[in-house]
């Protein structure tokens, strides 16, 4: 039986006339960038044509890199990077004539929203590994004992009782004093780095920066327009014979550097650097911006103290972020920084959004300081290095090289030759597995035999599958 749309389609074969139907429908914007296509079977019916006629339009679509394939999930409209020229996707039927002059760019941001079945490319704790019971109930408790907490904003930098309380518990945990008016909170650490940069850097200066390090900084320091120079690190810190000379020669207005449990490597600073580095800082007058997001995320012996702990002459500004392992919704981090430092950065943060939202901050308050939360932190930690044992166990067979960190989300694995990371992460997107390729950790965009897997989020009882598709996927491309 011959249908209406079959007839309409001229001597053209059906499996063109199915081909036309999807790239139109991508054209004008039906289907977007990452959206799932209909299956198989929901086309052929909807244009009642046989499903093999539609499967060989798809498998045509695909060689042509204009759509994607995941296992068990269906077909989806591949980016627009990855398609050929040929294709002016729209993203709606209507086209506004005003446009941004500006194109700023968040790679890892997009990565994360690619969806796929077997995430390991997002550096976060599973839910279910968080009391998310025990959080609705502190949730409730805040409304009865702050019923106007709706009504009202947030000082610039953060709840006074929630400094006060931040204050006693670095001064207990790590020895540092603190007054309140030194802590700002920060809708997570992310703007906390944009903020520091934003108030300590101009166009044309010259920063150093961890290589590798936390791809979002990178994308930050960028939109500043500055000079990037990168320093390597590595299991034992930094060449500080190199880094002194890089502070003499190119004198930095700051250093951005994540030395715990660093994020992508998991290496962390020793000691001895960190107090050499506070001198270094002071020498050249540089800023030791500090980013402890996994501070509080050991196996074993606790980390060392940061390197806000040895400053005596207010260079360092310490990011610390407990969103991670409290409730990551929150979006809480607080920044630390001495009187001079700080007066730079509150009118930022009083332009950026005058104030995180208080209702969180009196969530977090209820809820991290109490001794529920605290003993559930050491169970975590334990569910953590599980977690990662096991992803190192997976991966055992393989002979990819990587350092086993003492805390943190992530392991910074190293491919053999030739793979290649991005090959292999598109090849994975095809198979519903996600990863951080080591290039956009890399100020240099050079990294491309290491990925960043995070042990910590995807389910447990999925990892074994998961990480059996990546290293499926990896044989099939140096075949």
């Amino acid at each position: 039986m011959q249908s209406s749309w079959e007839a309409g389609s001229g001597k053209r074969t059906l499996h063109q006339s199915v081909y036309d139907v999807i790239i139109q429908g991508i054209q004008s914007g039906k289907w977007g960038e990452h959206e799932r296509l209909p299956s198989v079977r929901q086309l052929a019916e909807e244009i009642q044509v046989h499903r093999l006629t539609v499967l060989k339009a798809y498998q045509r679509l695909q060689d042509e890199g204009v759509v994607v394939s995941k296992y068990k999930s269906g077909y989806f409209v591949a980016p627009a990077s990855q398609g050929p020229a040929g294709i002016n996707r729209k993203e709606q039927a209507w086209t506004y004539r005003a446009k941004s002059q500006y194109i700023h760019r968040s790679r890892l941001s997009d990565i994360h929203r690619i969806p796929v079945e077997y995430q390991m490319s997002e550096a976060l704790i599973n839910p279910n590994l968080l009391p998310n019971a025990f959080l609705s109930n502190h949730v409730k408790q805040v409304f009865d004992k702050y019923p106007r907490v709706l009504s009202t904003y947030s000082s610039v930098k953060g709840d006074p009782e929630l400094r006060e309380e931040l204050t006693q518990y670095f001064m207990q945990k790590q020895g540092i004093s603190l007054h309140p008016e030194e802590l700002m909170i920060t809708t997570g650490s992310q703007q906390a780095i944009d903020l520091i940069s934003r108030a300590f850097v101009k166009s044309g200066d010259t920063i150093l920066i961890e290589r590798p390090t936390y791809s979002p900084a990178i994308d930050v320091f960028v939109q500043q327009n500055v000079k990037i120079v990168p320093v390597e690190i590595t299991p034992m810190g930094y060449d500080l014979d190199r880094l002194d000379q890089l502070m003499r020669d190119e004198k930095p207005s700051l250093f951005y550097m994540n030395p715990t449990f660093q994020n992508p490597t998991g290496y962390t600073v020793p000691v001895p650097q960190r107090k050499q580095l506070v001198e270094m800082a002071e020498r050249y007058a540089c800023i030791l911006v500090e980013d402890e997001v996994y501070h509080d995320m050991y196996f074993g012996a606790m980390p060392p103290a940061p390197m806000f702990y040895y400053d005596t002459e207010g260079y360092v500004i310490h990011i610390r972020s407990f969103s991670k392992y409290v409730a990551p919704g929150l979006r809480i981090s607080v920044l630390a920084a001495r009187p001079e430092m700080m007066q730079a950065i509150v009118p930022v943060k009083a332009l950026s959004d005058n104030g995180t939202p208080l209702l969180t901050q009196k969530i977090f308050q209820q809820y991290f300081f109490s001794s529920r939360l605290q003993n559930h932190v050491a169970k975590l930690r334990t569910a953590l290095e599980l977690r990662k044992e096991k992803m190192e166990a997976l991966l055992a067979p393989t002979g990819w090289k990587w350092n086993s960190p003492g805390g943190g989300l992530n392991l910074w694995v190293q491919l053999p030759e030739p793979l290649s990371a991005d090959a292999l992460l598109q090849r994975c997107l095809q198979a519903s597995v996600a990863f951080v390729p080591g290039r956009i950790c890399d100020p240099l965009d050079a990294m491309d035999s290491w990925i960043r897997l995070s042990y910590s989020f995807i389910p447990e009882d999925r990892m074994e599958e998961g990480v059996g598709r990546l290293i499926a996927a990896a044989h099939r491309e140096v075949m």
